[in-house]
């Protein structure tokens, strides 16, 4: 990063740095918890003597028992793709235009999970809905393991609550799927045979300026073997929104093989495979009562807007542990 051409070729160098990141997100906590294990030894050894320190070991212990569990939960985080960025997609499903509310809601909480977190995230396409919410967006999330924390959440998430939208205040079930792959360096070799991609350009819709409804800059790419599909309209220029789209797809097709990967892996072991795009994976409930809880592991959390404003961290871990088949504490009601 010291050489004076460094930052001559942008995208290299940023992915230099987004790999420095991660590295050190590993490094320093391990070389704190190393250092802070001595102290604990000396601590015990002036406990002898001093029973002001032998006050302290307990709390000091409990804390370094934490910080060990963080490292460990780290360790799980060894898939090939895991220190990626994420390209997550959420689409409105069933429920009306509740649906569509909900699919925002759950865009806005993945945003506030990055924000919380000292993660980069910017927007690649969004399909705004007529009456509320969207019916789709895409975005993409780059920080230390972003896609290795987030991969865990492609699946239905399912919310319950007394409809905005209905005058008679009744109890209405929306869903949205959410679709998360990892962003796939230029450096990494993903074979697509592009006589395998149907490409379609069309005038792209919604707010976005003068361009909008005028010019056919938004961009659809269909893998014909595997049925992928992805769009991009973000941009003014169909140049760029067609460079954003091939990238989508690389991403897509890289989810598509480690899947494939896994599904073998699960017939070798004779098991289920733990995760889907069509798979209820989340309940978020309003009414009757508030909470928040994970379909496959358990874990729950009372706080239904803490959730929501994006404290989604500890849904994270479990998936990662679960996935691990490791124990599982199960949340606060």
């Amino acid at each position: 990063m010291a050489a004076p051409d460094f930052w001559n070729h942008q995208e290299t160098a940023q992915a230099k740095v987004a790999e420095r990141k991660t590295l050190l997100s590993i490094l320093k906590p391990l070389d704190e918890v190393y250092a802070a294990s001595n102290d604990l030894a000396a601590m015990i050894e002036m406990a002898a003597e001093d029973e002001s320190f032998a006050a302290e070991v307990p709390a000091e212990v409990e804390r370094l028992e934490a910080e060990i569990e963080q490292l460990k939960l780290k360790a799980l985080l060894s898939g090939e793709h895991d220190a990626a960025g994420a390209i997550l997609t959420v689409h409105a499903r069933d429920g009306g235009t509740d649906a569509n509310d909900w699919a925002e809601m759950l865009l806005r909480m993945y945003l506030q999970w990055a924000q919380k977190n000292d993660y980069s995230s910017a927007l690649i396409d969004r399909q705004d809905n007529e009456e509320a919410g969207i019916n789709n967006a895409t975005i993409v999330i780059r920080g230390p393991m972003a896609y290795g924390y987030l991969r865990g959440e492609t699946g239905i998430h399912r919310l319950v609550r007394i409809s905005p939208f209905n005058s008679e205040g009744k109890r209405q079930t929306s869903f949205a799927a959410v679709d998360v792959s990892p962003e796939i360096s230029d450096a990494v070799e993903i074979e697509i045979d592009e006589s395998d991609v149907r490409i379609d350009t069309y005038r792209a819709s919604g707010a976005g300026g003068q361009h909008v409804n005028k010019t056919d800059s938004a961009v659809r790419l269909t893998h014909s073997p595997t049925g992928i599909v992805v769009q991009c309209q973000n941009e003014r220029s169909q140049h760029k929104n067609r460079a954003t789209a091939w990238k989508m797809l690389r991403a897509q097709m890289a989810r598509h093989e480690e899947e494939q990967r896994e599904a073998e892996d699960a017939v070798k072991y004779q098991k289920q495979a733990k995760t889907g795009f069509g798979s209820q994976i989340r309940n978020y409930f309003l009414h009757p009562d508030q909470r928040v809880k994970d379909a496959r592991t358990k874990f729950q959390m009372g706080n239904f807007q803490a959730v929501l404003d994006g404290d989604i961290q500890g849904f994270l871990d479990s998936v990662l542990r679960w996935r691990a088949g490791q124990p599982i504490d199960e949340g606060a009601e």
